[in-house]
Formats: C-alpha cells, sequence, structure tokens
C-alpha cells in the first residue's frame, strides 16, 4: 500500500508514522458537498503543490531505494522569498540611512560590508543550527524571527539614526562613523537571520548525499534569482510607490506569508497563528509609523521619497524655505517670496555674463543651460534680472521638479526643464548656449562624468563662440578637487577663472570659449552695474585667473572624484577631532 510521511521534519529513512495515502485523500477532498476552506480539502492540495513524496510503509520505519526529502518544493520557495528579502532589505537600507548620513561610497562601503558579514555569519550558524534540528518547524520559526527583525527596522531607524547623528553633530566624519553604527545595530539581527536560511533548507532537502551536490545548486540558484527580483522590485516598484519605511513591512509580511504552509504542511495548525499574529503586527506599525516623519524637524515643511533620494522642504521664522535632499548637510535651494538676491552662492551665477569676451547688449536675451536646476533658485534670479532669457534647467528626480514648483515658485514661463542626467542631455540636444551652469550634486560628490575632459568638450560643443561654463564647486581646507578640475578644464578652455564664492566653501571655475583677460573681465562689470547689486560688480571686478597646476587631469577612464572628496572628509574629520 502507497502511505505518506505525517511528521515532514524527520528525514524519511528515520520516520515511523503513517497517514493515508494521497488517492484517499484526493477522493475525499473532491467531495463536491465539502467546501472550499475544508482542511481536507486545503490538505490536498497542499500535498500536490509541494510534490509531497510517496514512501511505502514498512513496520517502524520507511524506506525506499532511492530517498526522497519532503517538501522540496516548498523548500525552493522559502530560499527564493529569503534572497529576495535579503537584497531587497540591503538596497532599501540605503534608503534608510540616506537622511541622516547621505549615500556616499563610504556609507555604501558600511552597508554591503556590515551585512556580508551578517550573511556570512548566518550561513555558519544556519549549517550547525540545522545539523543539531533538522525540522522544517525550526527553519520556519527562524523565517518567523527575521519577519519580526524586519518589521522592527523602521520602526527603531528613526530615533536610533537620530540620535547618532545628534551624538556625531561635531565630527566632521560623522557619515563613516554614523553609517556604521546605523548599519551595526539595525541590521545585525535580520540579516544574520536570514543568512540562515539557505544553509538549513539544503540540510533537509538532502535525502541521499549522492545528490547534495544538485541540491545544494538547486536552491542557491533560486535564492539568487530572488536576490535577482529584490535589486529591482524596491528600486522600480516598492519605494517609488509605498516609500521606504513601507518597503520593509512588505517584505516582513513576505517572510510570514511563506511560513503559513509550512506549518500547515508539518501539522503544527496552532501555530499557524503566530505568523498570522506577525502579519497582523506589521499591519498596526505600518498604520503607525506611517504617520510620523521620516526625519523630524522643527521646521519641516513637506518631506518625500522619489526613486533618487529623500527630499525636504524647510521654512524659517523669517518665511525662508530651503531645499534639502538626504542627510541635509547642503541646501540646493532657497525661496522667499519677497526677496531675491540673498548674498548666497546662487546669487554669483547671475554675473557669469560679464566673463564673456564680447557680452550681448543689456536688451539682447541670452540662452542659458543650468544642469542641476533642483528648486530653480538660479533660474528665478536670472528671470528677475534679465528678463525672460530662454532658460533649459536639466534635473535628473522628477519629484525634485514638483517640489520646486509647489514650494519655490519655480513657474517662470522662460524657464523649460527637461528631467535627465545632465551628461545625456548634452549628448542629444542639438542646441547651443551663452551660458552654461553646472551645480549638480549627489551629496557629498560632483557626479564624475560631469568633470572629465571629455565632459567638457562636449560642453563646448554646445557653447556659442562667445560662451561661458561655470562649475560650483564645494570642497573644505583641501582644495585638491578644484586644482583638479581646473587643471582639467584648462585642457578644453583658454582660459579659466577660480573665484571663491565668499563666507563659504564654494569655488565657482568659469571656463571662456575666446581668450578673456582679468582687466577685461573688470571693465566688462561696468556694463552691468545698473542691474547687479554691488556685491556681485565688486566679485566680479576681483577675477582671478586659475593657475596652472600639476593637479591630474580627469578623464572618463579615471576620474577619482569620489576617492578626493572622501579623504577630504576623513582628513577634515582627523584634523577636528584633536
Amino acid at each position: 500500500m502507497e502511505g505518506r510521511c505525517s511528521t515532514p521534519e524527520l528525514l524519511p529513512h528515520t520516520c515511523a508514522y503513517y497517514t493515508p495515502p494521497l488517492v484517499s485523500v484526493k477522493r475525499l477532498a473532491m467531495n463536491a458537498r465539502m467546501p472550499l476552506w475544508s482542511p481536507l480539502k486545503v490538505e490536498y492540495a497542499l500535498r500536490r503543490l509541494m510534490c509531497e513524496p510517496a514512501i511505502p510503509r514498512v513496520e517502524g520505519a520507511c524506506m525506499t531505494n532511492k530517498p526522497r526529502a519532503p517538501h522540496t518544493t516548498y523548500l525552493g520557495i522559502v530560499v527564493f522569498v529569503g534572497g529576495l528579502v535579503s537584497l531587497g532589505i540591503e538596497l532599501a537600507a540605503s534608503r534608510l540611512l540616506a537622511p541622516f548620513f547621505g549615500t556616499s561610497q563610504l556609507v555604501w562601503m558600511n552597508l554591503i560590508g556590515l551585512i556580508l558579514l551578517y550573511l556570512s555569519a548566518g550561513y555558519w550558524l544556519g549549517g550547525r543550527w540545522a545539523d543539531r534540528s533538522p525540522h522544517l518547524t525550526t527553519l520556519l520559526l527562524i523565517l518567523v524571527a527575521a519577519g519580526v527583525s524586519v518589521a522592527l527596522v523602521p520602526v527603531l531607524a528613526t530615533p536610533l539614526l537620530h540620535n547618532v547623528q545628534t551624538w556625531l553633530v561635531n565630527y566632521e566624519s560623522a557619515w563613516l562613523i554614523g553609517s556604521f553604527l546605523g548599519v551595526l545595530l539595525l541590521f545585525a539581527l535580520p540579516m544574520t537571520l536570514l543568512g540562515c536560511v539557505s544553509p538549513f533548507a539544503v540540510r533537509l532537502a538532502t535525502a541521499d548525499v549522492r545528490e547534495s551536490g544538485r541540491v545544494a545548486g538547486r536552491l542557491f540558484a533560486l535564492s539568487t534569482i530572488g536576490s535577482f527580483l529584490g535589486t529591482f522590485l524596491p528600486v522600480l516598484l516598492l519605494i517609488p510607490l509605498m516609500g521606504t519605511r513601507a518597503t520593509f513591512f512588505t517584505f516582513s509580511a513576505s517572510l510570514f506569508a511563506v511560513t503559513l504552509p509550512g506549518f500547515w504542511l508539518v501539522r503544527r495548525r496552532l501555530l499557524i497563528a503566530v505568523p498570522l499574529a506577525g502579519m497582523v503586527l506589521v499591519g498596526w506599525l505600518w498604520w503607525t509609523v506611517q504617520a510620523s516623519p521620516i526625519k523630524p524637524h522643527a521646521n519641516l515643511l513637506y518631506e518625500t521619497e522619489s526613486a533618487y533620494q529623500y527630499i525636504r522642504v524647510l521654512e524659517d521664522a523669517d518665511g525662508m524655505r530651503y531645499l534639502e535632499l538626504n542627510e541635509g548637510v547642503g541646501t540646493h535651494s532657497i525661496y522667499h517670496p519677497e526677496r531675491l538676491f540673498t548674498q548666497r552662492l546662487w546669487d554669483y551665477f547671475v554675473a557669469l555674463p560679464a566673463f564673456a569676451a564680447q557680452p550681448k547688449p543689456l536688451d539682447e536675451p541670452r540662452s542659458w543651460g543650468i544642469i542641476g536646476l533642483a528648486g530653480g533658485t538660479a533660474a528665478r534670479l536670472i528671470t528677475a534680472t534679465y528678463g525672460p532669457d530662454p532658460i533649459t534647467g536639466v534635473e535628473l528626480d522628477p519629484k525634485v521638479v514638483d517640489v520646486a514648483r509647489t514650494y519655490f515658485a519655480m513657474n517662470m514661463p522662460n524657464l523649460d526643464v527637461v528631467v535627465l542626467d545632465g551628461r545625456a542631455w548634452l549628448a542629444q540636444t542639438p542646441n547651443t548656449y551663452d551660458l552654461l551652469i553646472v551645480d549638480a550634486y549627489r551629496q557629498p560628490y560632483i557626479p564624475f562624468e560631469l568633470t572629465t575632459v571629455e565632459f567638457f568638450q562636449a560642453a563646448r560643443r554646445h557653447l556659442t563662440p562667445d560662451g561661458v561654463i561655470a562649475v560650483n564647486v564645494a570642497h573644505g581646507e583641501d582644495e585638491r578637487l578644484v586644482d583638479a578640475l581646473a587643471a582639467t578644464m584648462q585642457t578644453v578652455f583658454p582660459t579659466v577663472y577660480r573665484m571663491p564664492v565668499p563666507h563659504t566653501y564654494n569655488t565657482f571655475l568659469i571656463g571662456t570659449v575666446r581668450p578673456t583677460t582679468p582687466e577685461q573681465v573688470s571693465a566688462n562689470s561696468a556694463m552691468f552695474a545698473p542691474l547687479l547689486p554691488a556685491h556681485l560688480v565688486q566679485w566680479v571686478q576681483q577675477a582671478r585667473l586659475a593657475p596652472h597646476t600639476n593637479a591630474q587631469v580627469l578623464t572618463d577612464d579615471h576620474a577619482p572624484v569620489e576617492y578626493l572628496v572622501d579623504w577630504l572628509i576623513v582628513r577634515e574629520g582627523v584634523r577636528l577631532n584633536r
């Protein structure tokens, strides 16, 4: 007679229990009078889905000529979900850290390094755990514990990361130390538990050592396919549509959900209440946490998340609004409804026409291109100063454009907004411009592709014969990045000016298509004096050329922008902490 093992967590050759044959279960399950939700019909469906093997009944043991582990299909589903959640959490974790510590390579270094360490610990622990307790119930309880720990991550993240950031506020290297502590405290438990899943599943699925390689290869392939899906799912779907915290809750719920059929299969049906309670907990936490701000601030006016970054708008008591991205170290735009010039760095973009070899008359329109439009502060100042000059503003993040239109009055009719990467825009636009501004940042870096010889060659092709390009470079006391960018621009433009912005750690590097001199630029300032505030006229009159140095010329093949900025952060941190 054909039989079935009723205790699948025991290997087939040690099972001494017997359940009715599948054909008998099928005959009863197909009874038309029996409701669809009856336990017998559910059992039949699950046993068919999980391909429960036929094992002949032998007194005291269940033996086959070729042993097969129970529920191999179900174990494949488990490792698939485990792989998906593991990599999905790694990508979503960067979004939890971004509002507090940014997304620099130093932050990614901590995130990837520590998560790999946790997974390694999980692989080791899971293998030992499986040998000591080779039961499917144990694996299911590990998944439940992982689901709980994942659900707690977004709940604990804001207070924990806020306290770490406050503690490190006076440290220049806060990004490095804070992100390390954040990953250490938030993700050690969930990632270690998820690391236990694959080796545990391999142990349960291996009934014959002669097929252990095939079993391990199959399960690890399924886990990797899950990780492949986990790479795209949070980035393209979950985070843009629901946000980072909801993404974590979704992953937690999926871990609870995958255990439900498992508890049914091992006939621990009372334990089904555990993942069900976990899913109720997830729903309650989701509802509770979503009502609280991502990053609390006394002056918070608005915040949101996009596919690229965390975005928030602050408004002070004076009515000035500030656009901040990710950790908020730098302000990307400002706006006041009754004030234009503020003696901040955006004022100085308005003075760029004075650097042209032959500036156009004041009543003649100039064409402007802005890479890194953000909240449109520069575009608004240009329009207010020169009238409806045609401006093309390039911004990568469409949500930043929406925020700018809503909170920063970026509604000038002469502004044409292009949502695209700056380098890609240069490659496809047929237009030429009198003035080109590069003010793009992925904090704390200028995107390296906007700093190279090839980029500036492309930019020059899109400038008019009297065209001017200006690059805003943020730096500390270490100005090696400024030196490298100046040396790079000097290979493309005959004249490059190095113009520090007063009262900031910003320097404008200004290149001209035709050769000019500081004296010529200073003389041009008189032409623009009727339009420009006094501090801008004075700044133009102090024009100075960038000195020629032995600094590295940046190319698409070798542009260590991140390296220079990372060392600047570390060196500043060491200097200030002495």
